[in-house]
């Protein structure tokens, strides 16, 4: 594994052998990282994250706690995953948000899936296998498998082969390669 000198990784994670962490990213304790994945600059990834094998996540990305990303994804510059319905700083009472104070909500990533820059997911989602979202979107609910989805919220606007062909049906999408 290469891990660049400018970037931390906190005791307690795994990184899987072949990755590399380029400059500046920052893995927290706890979190694993499968072999063959590459972290561009600026990555974020935090406690407990699990990432397979054979990912790539190019920079300024920030893949938050509860966040589990499968084999194979892309994950597109600038991407944000949330993981808090109701973000606050703090409590109704103006007390600053203890982190007992809030409710993790997970998200996943399926395998193959493709993720365009700059699009921010929503916690409590799925992305479906080999999935595309187009840059800028807006995930809010569960994408299917195969499907091509944008915008804000994002939409299904058709769906796409492992290989990216785009096609009319998730059936002939399955099939093709």
């Amino acid at each position: 594994m290469f891990i660049h000198p400018t970037a931390e990784v906190e005791p307690g994670a795994t990184i899987g052998e072949n990755s590399k962490i380029w400059h500046l990213c920052h893995v927290r304790r706890d979190a694993r990282i499968g072999s063959d994945c590459v972290l561009g600059r600026g990555v974020f990834v935090d406690a407990g994250v699990q990432i397979g094998s054979r990912v790539k996540i190019q920079n300024y990305v920030s893949v938050f706690h509860g966040v589990t990303i499968e084999d194979g994804v892309f994950v597109g510059p600038h991407v944000c995953f949330t993981n808090d319905m109701f973000p606050r700083a703090v409590n109704a009472d103006m007390s600053l948000k203890a982190a007992d104070d809030w409710v993790l909500v997970e998200t996943r990533v399926r395998a193959g899936a493709a993720i365009g820059a700059n699009s921010t997911i929503v916690c409590g989602i799925t992305i479906g296998r080999w999935a595309m979202i187009g840059a800028g979107s807006v995930v809010t609910k569960d994408v299917p498998d195969y499907a091509l989805v944008v915008g804000n919220p994002a939409r299904i606007i058709g769906y796409v082969t492992p290989s990216g062909q785009r096609v009319a049906t998730p059936e002939e999408a399955a099939r093709l390669p």
